[in-house]
């Protein structure tokens, strides 16, 4: 298709837009959860000027076949949320086996049993998803109610997810919990709720890959599932764009700090405040979303690294059902299934009535699932009602006549695998998406908000479902999709996306390179864990001749959009770093004087001078001191602190001034300088990143060049061009631009000869200041090799040529240094 139409569940979305009413914010939120996204208001009206229309890519369409990958990856796959966000990833990790990679799936710890029976590695995270799902079921949205506000709960949420983050990290570099085998990641797989996936790729320098059930990329062919968008005089493909950057925004406004408190942990910069929120569509990461392309295609606006690839099913599992239930089968007509899986809901025995009179005033027999919340009791089931404890879906939803559940992406797409009618109860999330894909479709009703479920609508749903026109239409796109091999294709997605060519050891070339060996002006040898540990192991090589070699390094940077937005955010930032440590130089001794406790020391000197006696309580280990010569050595100890944590913080205050005034604001005024031609059409040249002193300094030589130069002959060449395509029109254009292009460009080459250098110093003095995480991670990877040279059968098979391509690869470099050198 040369250009896919919007799919057809916006229009039903469509009729539930408020009509009346003037918001005064650019977001709010709705009853439902979602956003409520106004863009006739004055913050909506500035966002559409200052995002562009993205450039429309010629789609090339992906087979499973598209990409043959032979280098073997240890890959870790983190998935926060339900059962029913883990299994679609079980069975991308068992297709990413058949590759012979390394599969660890890192995910919540009551799913542990789950993951190690599919056979892949296991690893805990932490988070408890029945707490999250009772949090998301109460506030659905992205912003709290006051109520949860008031319990504590968005602290309990917050605490979570820097517990989860935490357990992210680990996943990437610790040893299996169960085997104690070294593992450490060559590549992350994740889906976006885990937040955490961009920062590790960074951080060990490999790639990311993320995969969803629902749209979470920018596009003009529909909105944000979690946006409700108002608009009169904004443009609908604008509006649908839009739409996703603001809920960006939104969720990296409650977690934006977590995120950078715990990128502390890791030596990683802080993300800006501007960056965050877009993070992986600006640094353009691959994605797949893993929906059948029969119910909605790939938008013609999505980039090459996007992929809509098939709903991902993992192999029938042989089941053999209880006796109760194979005979509730057996005696009567196929039932409705009804069940809403790991949903919390908060009265479990208001829904259950609410389902069985739906039920019964219809006269139709249902299997009712238990689920999470423990619908009903399952004593009372009989002839009509049967409640159902626990049975894979793969294989009950061959025996029912129509499902009704929550609307989860893999409940969902079970029910449709076979051709089964749906309807969808959503809750949050990207439930309703799933709920007007569905109906769009003509495969169920309209989706049922839980808030707004009644007995009555209940049934009407389900009375829906049992047409044979619903059922002839579900049968066909189960048909459809029998024709789709999702899993496969994602991971032929997967593949492509690979930078297979640097990745690649030179010495065995179906490992990933780790270490890079280089003398002199020699070019490096790329090698893997294993080459390199039975390279040390038989002397060939020592540890100290190695280098980590980054595979594909990740840079976050902050974008500037002019020179006026960008000096006043940089100088809101220093101001705000300024005032936090003012503040801390006298909070710092207050929180010290109330935290520091007496020392063990204290205590002992105390006893042995009888300075101390045990109170009543003694037993619970509590203290008190009879004398004030212990209290007052502690208050000593406590001033000391305080005054050195005062004194920190006043260092604090001289250096965000300095840091501000030297070197953020000039950065800051001449990467706005630097892109005002992209705010005109024009392109903005790519220097590269600055890493260090030595690519600030190459930044700023080559920005002043191409700045001066362009800068000066944009007078000429623009009325040129803009008189070669839109006559004497274009020239006055043209004329305008030559001289803001002369002012901009010359200003940020002269402002650049010392912002960009001073930068590139700060960033070597970041690094060698923040070690810690780097030799983490390479002792991890010495670990990892020296297990591999021992133990791995690919090691002992492959030794000998280990040893042989290394010599050979040496030698060869040794003759090209000598050759270049005569």
């Amino acid at each position: 298709m040369e250009e896919d139409p919007p799919p057809r569940y916006s229009i039903l979305e469509a009729a539930e837009w408020p009509q009346d009413g003037e918001p005064q914010d650019a977001a709010k939120l709705n009853d439902d959860g979602r956003v409520e996204v106004d863009l006739d208001s004055k913050l909506g009206r500035t966002l559409t000027k200052l995002i562009p229309v993205p450039y429309e890519e010629k789609q090339v369409p992906l087979t499973p076949n598209d990409t043959v990958c032979d280098v073997q990856l240890n890959i870790v796959i983190q998935v926060v949320g339900s059962r029913g966000d883990v299994q679609p990833f079980i069975a991308l990790g068992n297709e990413l086996q058949l590759y012979g990679h390394r599969v660890r799936l890192a995910t919540h710890g009551v799913f542990e049993s789950f993951v190690l029976e599919s056979g892949l590695d296991y690893y805990p995270i932490g988070g408890d998803p029945s707490e999250l799902m009772a949090y998301m079921v109460k506030n659905p949205g992205l912003i709290p109610q006051m109520k949860s506000l008031r319990s504590g709960e968005i602290q309990r949420k917050r605490a979570m997810v820097a517990e989860m983050l935490k357990g992210c990290w680990d996943s990437c570099i610790n040893d299996d919990p169960i085997s104690k085998a070294p593992f450490v990641a060559d590549a992350i797989i994740a889906n976006p709720p885990s937040f955490a996936h961009i920062h590790c790729a960074q951080a060990l320098s490999i790639p990311l890959h993320l995969v969803f059930t629902m749209p979470w990329s920018s596009t003009r062919a529909f909105p944000h599932p979690l946006a409700n968008l108002k608009y009169t005089t904004t443009e609908q493909n604008m509006a649908n764009y839009l739409s996703y950057g603001i809920v960006e925004w939104m969720t990296w406004q409650g977690l934006g700090d977590i995120i950078n408190k715990w990128r502390a942990s890791l030596d990683l910069e802080s993300v800006p405040g501007t960056g965050g929120p877009c993070l992986a569509e600006t640094l353009k990461v691959p994605f797949t979303y893993c929906w059948s392309p029969s119910l909605m295609p790939k938008p013609s606006d999505w980039p090459s690294n996007i992929d809509v690839c098939g709903f991902f099913f993992r192999s029938l599992p042989e089941y053999t059902p209880a006796p109760n239930l194979d005979t509730f089968l057996q005696n009567g007509s196929p039932p409705v299934y009804i069940g809403f899986g790991s949903i919390v809901i908060d009265d479990p025995i208001s829904m259950t009535n609410m389902v069985l009179q739906a039920v019964k005033s219809l006269g139709v027999r249902a299997i009712i699932s238990r689920g999470w919340s423990k619908l009903g009791e399952a004593s009372s089931s009989d002839e009509q009602i049967f409640y159902l404890e626990d049975c894979p879906h793969e294989w009950l939803f061959q025996h029912v006549a129509a499902v009704v559940h929550h609307g989860g992406a893999g409940t969902t797409a079970c029910g449709l695998r076979f051709g089964k009618t749906t309807t969808i109860i959503p809750f949050f999330g990207d439930q309703l998406f799933w709920g007007n894909m569905v109906a769009s479709c003509g495969l169920g009703p309209r989706p049922i908000p839980y808030r707004s479920l009644s007995a009555h609508n209940l049934a009407e749903a389900i009375r829906f479902c049992l047409q044979p026109e619903a059922q002839s239409a579900a049968r066909d796109v189960a048909r459809r999709m029998s024709h789709e091999n999702g899993v496969t294709t994602a991971v032929a997605s997967f593949h492509r996306n690979l930078p297979l060519n640097d990745m690649r050891c030179h010495i065995l070339h179906s490992e990933p390179a780790v270490w890079r060996f280089k003398k002199s002006s020699k070019p490096p040898i790329h090698l893997s864990k294993i080459a390199a540990g039975v390279l040390v192991e038989h002397h060939r090589l020592k540890l100290s001749d190695l280098q980590p070699y980054h595979a594909h390094p990740i840079f976050i940077q902050n974008r500037r959009w002019d020179p006026v937005t960008g000096t006043t955010s940089s100088l809101i930032g220093t101001s705000t770093n300024i005032l936090k440590a003012t503040g801390d130089i006298v909070y710092r001794p207050y929180q010290e004087f109330r935290r520091v406790p007496i020392s063990q020391s204290e205590l002992k000197v105390a006893e042995s001078s009888g300075a101390l006696s045990l109170s009543n309580s003694s037993t619970a280990g509590t203290y008190s001191l009879t004398s004030s010569r212990a209290e007052k050595s502690s208050k000593l100890r406590s001033t000391g602190v305080a005054m050195k944590g005062s004194a920190k913080s006043l260092g604090k205050v001289v250096g965000f001034w300095y840091k501000g005034m030297l070197i953020d604001m000039p950065l800051a005024m001449s990467e706005g300088l630097r892109a005002v031609p992209r705010l005109y059409g024009d392109e903005v040249k790519d220097h590269g990143t600055i890493q260090d002193w030595k690519s600030g300094a190459a930044f700023a030589g080559k920005n002043f060049v191409h700045g001066m130069a362009n800068g000066f002959s944009d007078i000429f060449t623009q009325p040129y061009k803009g008189g070669q395509e839109e006559g004497a029109k274009g020239v006055m254009k043209g004329i305008a631009k030559g001289t803001l292009g002369v002012t901009t460009k010359v200003s940020s080459a002269a402002l650049g000869l010392v912002a960009y250098p001073a930068h590139g110093m700060m960033k070597s003095l970041y690094t060698a200041t923040h070690s810690q995480t780097k030799k983490r991670i390479l002792q991890a990877r010495i670990q990892e090799g020296k297990y591999l040279s021992e133990y791995s059968p690919k090691a002992r098979s492959d030794r000998q040529s280990i040893l042989r391509n290394f010599e050979a690869a040496h030698r060869k470099l040794v003759s090209s240094a000598s050759s270049s050198s005569s």
